[in-house]
């Protein structure tokens, strides 16, 4: 069970975060000791406050909360209250609000297009909204990074700790509708990230399946998901000039009941391992089930192999026994590598998961609030001095490491940490890859 810290909300305590914890409905009351406005979206709990006097300014994180990716959530909203809890609630001389807020609808357990409007709308109309930290999916980024680029005062400053779509940052194969330019219509980027983009992670999941000495692949995809798609097309160009061979390039339905013809599909090539690109959410337990089923263990002669759409240990709960032995990859380093002050976060982030493994991309939620909160304490209040210092981003022994934010938005490092399903995932290999490798990767 996480801990409960002292705050001041916008309503009584249960109720607040019984609105966190389920995405319930805003509050666009001015919200009394904590001195700024709610924002006023059916995804958004109550405010949170833990400082001294009143707050100056609102931060919100914008993640999913239902579904396969709850957990997960969960804790990388526990990271970023740490971090706050860690500096006094206060950026420099502003004192900082927090209010979580849901991307993901029950219908689906996703996230939903129609709530990542609402959500970015509803920022930008909130004059005390200072940066979102968020999103974790790149296709909810794409839809908010454009509204809050035109936000009121010079647009909303936006740290992710989840987004790999290498459209939202640079040019890519397989960019749609002019992006990335399309998605900053003022001309000045407010989205930066904390993690590498999916060039670091196709190009090191090609270059560890090229250690493993596996020589063919077949590459499946979760169909309809441009993400999913971009993941299959950055280890394919990766694939080439490594030798590897690509046995097959197809899409699952998501809503398929079964994968059965799927894999014997894949089978019948004889390869020495399958690439699963998507998400956890997209069925994907049934998928790695009869993977096994069909394909024999993943620790056996065909490997399975996934991005970090799976890295998580919603995979391993939800696929029980199925899930040993895959591989999947997470953009950075995972939690027991850090070192320093990420060392520190994941014994705090352990101890309010209650024993429970700590998430890969907890730790990274810290740091994106750690990076706005920097920002923020160079550039006060206003918006858009928050963005420009954003962009003059350098953090030396932070909680993932060292880096600066380069002008696209990425982070100076890449580093690429695969894990191995056991009860948990536990890191295997970290791999930078070269500069002519990511450019295969991005042009796949």
């Amino acid at each position: 069970m996480r801990r409960l810290r002292a705050l001041t909300l916008v309503a009584a305590v249960g109720t607040a975060l019984a609105l966190s914890a389920c995405g319930g409905g805003g509050d666009d009351e001015t919200t009394g000791d904590a001195g700024v406005k709610a924002v006023s979206a059916p995804g958004c709990g109550g405010v949170e406050y833990g400082g001294d006097g009143q707050a100056d300014a609102l931060i919100v994180s914008d993640l999913p909360l239902l579904g396969d990716s709850k957990e997960r959530s969960a804790q990388m909203n526990d990271a970023i209250r740490d971090v706050l809890d860690e500096a006094g609630w206060k950026a420099g001389n502003t004192s900082v609000a927090f209010q979580v807020c849901d991307d993901s609808i029950a219908k689906t357990g996703l996230w939903d297009e129609a709530r990542c409007r609402q959500n970015a709308q509803a920022y930008a109309a909130d004059a005390d909204v200072i940066g979102v930290i968020g999103t974790y999916n790149s296709g909810c980024a794409e839809i908010e990074v454009p509204i809050l680029n035109r936000a009121p005062g010079g647009g909303l400053a936006m740290v992710s700790p989840g987004n790999t779509l290498i459209c939202l940052t640079e040019k890519a194969s397989g960019c749609l509708n002019g992006e990335p330019a399309s998605l900053y219509p003022s001309g000045t980027r407010n989205y930066a990230r904390v993690i590498p983009n999916d060039a670091y992670q196709g190009a090191g999941l090609a270059t560890f399946a090229k250690n493993r000495g596996l020589r063919k692949v077949y590459i499946l995809y979760a169909g309809g998901d441009p993400t999913s798609l971009g993941q299959a097309r950055t280890f394919r160009g990766a694939a080439g000039p490594l030798g590897i061979e690509i046995a097959g390039f197809q899409s699952w339905d998501t809503g398929a009941k079964s994968y059965t013809d799927l894999m014997q599909a894949a089978k019948k090539t004889q390869p020495d391992a399958v690439l699963l690109a998507g998400l956890i959410e997209q069925h994907g337990a049934d998928l790695i089930k009869d993977k096994v089923a069909v394909l024999g263990p993943n620790n056996g002669q065909v490997k399975l192999l996934a991005p970090d759409g799976f890295a998580q240990q919603a995979t391993i709960d939800d696929t029980g026994p199925a899930a040993a032995g895959m591989y999947a990859s997470v953009p950075g380093r995972v939690p027991d590598s850090l070192t320093g002050p990420g060392k520190t976060l994941v014994g705090t982030l352990t101890d309010q998961a209650g024993g429970e493994p700590v998430e890969l991309f907890a730790p990274y939620a810290g740091q994106a609030a750690q990076v706005l909160l920097d920002s923020v304490s160079d550039g006060g209040t206003k918006r858009g001095a928050v963005v420009k210092a954003l962009f003059a981003t350098k953090v030396s022994n932070g909680i993932t490491g060292s880096f600066r934010i380069l002008p696209s938005g990425d982070p100076s490092l890449g580093p690429i940490t695969v894990s191995v399903a056991k009860k948990a995932f536990e890191p295997s290999s970290v791999i930078l890859p070269p500069s002519s490798l990511l450019d295969a990767a991005r042009h796949g």
